[in-house]
């Protein structure tokens, strides 16, 4: 089982995005329900922050946005990785690509949670692309990664997160596949989100008290809403199986029993 023994036998999750807080919002809950089923989990962020302030110089808002990041992630009890990239520096290209990639080879996941393919900004698109396709070049040999990591084979479903706002960028409602409760670890997921101050204090005083920590909330409400089952949750569209994993597996309905919904609709739907 997930948590000890050899890789085989071991769960390893991988949540990965654009910038810090991107995880906290859209993908924690399920992270956290990973961490206490037995998986190892990790966090990633491959851009800084180092566009989110309006006051602050880059050096600053760079170091305290890897302080908050790291301050997430011993909430959760998961490892950091550190950016490749500053904001707006994402685009799909070999350089980002090959940081990606040894990345993914040191980390080894059986489980990605990566952004949504559409979302209302590139950077969010742009690093779903490279974290897809740098778990797809994972047991590539002749791949060379940067650093230099050796490649790795194993299994790995991958699974898309809604885009923020839960629409595309034409504004149309995305649906999801698969959904997680998150109910029981809201709190948690709360407060690995307020460890993101330079973000939460500048949207106090443009939105109002604790305007961010309740957007997220509204968010998972309404993805409980369209679940028709649970009163929180987040979801997901698991990402086609060919190159990633030997068989179509469902890991996170197999890991999370009694804590997700397929919707059969959905997966009706896909022919």
């Amino acid at each position: 089982m997930a948590g000890s023994g050899s890789q085989a036998d071991r769960i390893v999750a991988l949540a990965a995005v654009a910038h810090p807080d991107d995880i906290e919002f859209m993908m924690a809950g399920t992270l956290l329900r990973l961490k206490d089923a037995g998986a190892e989990i990790h966090m990633w962020n491959l851009a800084n922050g180092c566009c989110g302030t309006a006051t602050l110089d880059k050096a600053e808002i760079t170091r305290t946005r890897w302080q908050e990041a790291q301050a997430s992630a011993r909430v959760a009890g998961a490892v950091m990785h550190p950016p490749i990239a500053d904001d707006l520096g994402l685009f799909f290209e070999p350089r980002l690509l090959a940081s990606a990639a040894a990345v993914i080879r040191d980390i080894k996941p059986n489980i990605m949670l990566v952004p949504s393919p559409e979302d209302y900004m590139e950077d969010h698109q742009n690093a779903g692309r490279l974290l897809v396709t740098a778990a797809f070049v994972r047991g590539m040999r002749n791949f060379a990664s940067s650093p230099d990591r050796p490649p790795w084979g194993g299994d790995v479903v991958i699974y898309h997160a809604l885009p923020h706002g839960l629409r595309n960028i034409l504004r149309k409602l995305v649906r999801p596949g698969l959904y997680v409760d998150v109910g029981p670890v809201l709190e948690r997921k709360r407060t690995m989100l307020a460890q993101h101050r330079s973000q939460k204090d500048w949207l106090d005083v443009s939105q109002g008290r604790n305007a961010y920590l309740i957007d997220m909330e509204q968010r998972s409400r309404e993805v409980g809403r369209l679940s028709g089952t649970f009163e929180f949750a987040e979801g997901w569209r698991r990402h086609n199986h060919p190159g990633f994993s030997a068989r179509d597996r469902d890991l996170l309905a197999e890991l999370l029993p009694g804590f997700c919904r397929v919707d059969e609709d959905y997966e009706r739907s896909l022919g």
